[in-house]
């Protein structure tokens, strides 16, 4: 049977912003191999320039989450990781963590971060009440 790999928020953000780094690297180089046809090399020039100055921005974005983000140690490899939200995984060991006393012992999912889920769960706890 597979085992589910967790990742951590941080990580998958930083990760997008390094993917948009070497993907405007190579549009710029993808720009000096068409230099025949000028508006085409232009074309891959701001594209490139603009994915990496996005994928600037994105991690300036995630610094500033990390500042925000819940600073544990893991239980299961005992290293100090961020958490962002009600759920996340550790960056090191890939465990599900959580704060939250009624998420203890439920399955792992990502859905628990979302809003959605939690006024849909408070909707339902109020309908079961009355």
């Amino acid at each position: 049977m597979a085992q589910i790999v967790y990742s951590s928020k941080i990580n998958k953000i930083r990760s997008f912003a390094l993917i948009l780094i070497f993907a405007g690297i190579l549009l710029m180089y993808g720009g000096i191999l068409t230099k025949k046809i000028p508006w085409l090399m232009v074309t891959f020039f701001i594209l490139g320039v603009i994915m990496v100055v996005l994928s600037c921005v994105v991690y300036l974005w995630i610094g500033t989450l990390s500042l925000k983000a819940v600073p544990i140690i893991c239980p299961s490899c005992e290293k100090p990781t961020k958490m962002l939200g009600r759920v996340d995984a550790c960056m090191h060991c890939k465990q599900p963590l959580t704060l939250d006393k009624e998420l203890e012992g439920k399955e792992f999912d990502e859905k628990y971060n979302t809003r959605r889920y939690w006024k849909a769960m408070k909707k339902e706890e109020s309908s079961i009440k009355k």
